[in-house]
């Protein structure tokens, strides 16, 4: 390595070498649809609009995103694992499965499998939200100004 790139090293901070990680963008980008389907459907939208809110403080490398990340994880795991204890009602119990409808495709689950498919999916974004690598994407300085 000659001098002139062992300068030019030291003078771009390791934060600037920092990029946004693979797995945050996809979970951005599920937000956003997410979001604005919401938004689309009138459904949430306070909720949706400060999903959208929390996507840009952590594109905008904010501290106060990465603790409304994993805020917004922690809580959503613990409603999605809270879920079957919360549906359960024994007078209105219906049994048999679940028909689920994506667009064209129309099959029957058991509750269980959607439950379970709900908590992986929970879990994955724990994993994503507190990754080292996503925590390296954001700036050290704890700053709560999420436009800033």
């Amino acid at each position: 390595m000659s001098l002139s790139e062992q300068e030019s090293s030291l003078a771009t901070p390791p934060l600037a070498q920092a990029r946004l990680p693979k797995r945050l963008i996809a979970l951005l980008l599920l937000y956003v649809a997410a979001s604005i389907s919401g938004l689309i459907a009138k459904q949430g939208v306070l909720f949706c609009l400060l999903t959208l809110l929390m996507v840009l403080g952590i594109v905008g490398r904010q501290k106060a995103g990465l603790i409304m990340l994993r805020g917004y994880t922690l809580v959503q795991l613990a409603l999605v694992s809270m879920l079957p204890v919360i549906l359960y009602d024994p007078d209105n119990l219906v049994a048999g499965p679940t028909t689920v409808h994506l667009g064209e495709w129309q099959e029957k689950l058991p509750d269980y499998v959607i439950f379970i498919v709900l908590i992986v999916l929970s879990l994955l974004q724990v994993w994503v939200a507190f990754d080292k690598k996503v925590k390296a994407w954001f700036k050290p300085k704890l700053n709560l100004n999420i436009m800033n």
